[in-house]
C-alpha cells in the first residue's frame, strides 16, 4: 500500500495548484457571491471538533434564507431537528467552520471558511423567520475565505440529471433502515409513515 503521509509527498504525487486557482480565493462575500447565496436553498456545514473528529450537517431553507449582513459576516439560522446538536458543540469548543452553498442546476459551488459563533438573539432574527416560526439559534460565519469550487465533481457525477437517478423504489426506506439498524419491533411501514407525519409536520 503507498500511503501518502507528507505534504512532500503528496505534492510530488498531484503537483502544484496553478497561479489562477490560488488567485481565485478571496477574503470577502463579493457581489457574485451575494448572488449565489440568495439563490442558494442548500448548503453543508462541516466542523470539527478539539480531537479532529469531524461533521458535516445538511441545512435546508427557501432560497435566500441565508442571511449577508457584510462583506465577510453570513448567517444561517438552525431550524428543529434531531437535537444532537454535533454540529454546535463543535462550534463552542473550535470556531473554525466550512460551508458549501449549491444551486439546483448549477454544477459549480460557492466554498466558505471562516470562524463560528453561535447567536441566541439578535435583530436580524426578525429576517429569519420562516412560516411565522423564529429560531432559536443561528450561526454567524465571519469569512476568512471564499472561492468558487469548479464543475467537475458535478459532470462526473451527473448529480442534476435525473435520468441518471436510481428508482426510488429500488432503494430503502428510512422505516426500513432504523428498523435494521436500531433492531426495533415496529414495521418498516408504520416507521416510515411516522417519519413522514414529522418530516411535513415540524420543519419550523
Amino acid at each position: 500500500m503507498g500511503t501518502i503521509d507528507t505534504h512532500e509527498a503528496l505534492r510530488e504525487l498531484l503537483g502544484e495548484p496553478k497561479p489562477t486557482t490560488r488567485r481565485k480565493i478571496i477574503d470577502r462575500i463579493d457581489e457574485h457571491a451575494r448572488t449565489l447565496i440568495a439563490h442558494s436553498p442548500f448548503v453543508l456545514l462541516a466542523t470539527s471538533a478539539p480531537d479532529g473528529s469531524c461533521d458535516v450537517s445538511p441545512r435546508g431553507d427557501p432560497a435566500g434564507a441565508v442571511l449577508v449582513l457584510d462583506d465577510r459576516t453570513l448567517v444561517l439560522a438552525d431550524r428543529p431537528g434531531n437535537k444532537l446538536i454535533d454540529s454546535f458543540r463543535n462550534i463552542i469548543d473550535n470556531p473554525h467552520a466550512g460551508l458549501l452553498f449549491l444551486v439546483p442546476g448549477m454544477n459549480e459551488t460557492l466554498r466558505v471558511n471562516g470562524r463560528a459563533k453561535l447567536v441566541a438573539d439578535a435583530p436580524y432574527f426578525d429576517e429569519l423567520v420562516v412560516r411565522g416560526k423564529r429560531p432559536k439559534l443561528a450561526v454567524v460565519v465571519e469569512v476568512e475565505e471564499l472561492y468558487m469550487h469548479c464543475a467537475k465533481a458535478f459532470l462526473r457525477s451527473s448529480l442534476w440529471q435525473p435520468e441518471t437517478w436510481p428508482e426510488r423504489a429500488a432503494l430503502p426506506t428510512m422505516g426500513t433502515i432504523l428498523r435494521d439498524q436500531m433492531s426495533l419491533p415496529t414495521s418498516a411501514e408504520e416507521l416510515d409513515a411516522r417519519l413522514t407525519e414529522g418530516a411535513l409536520n415540524s420543519q419550523y
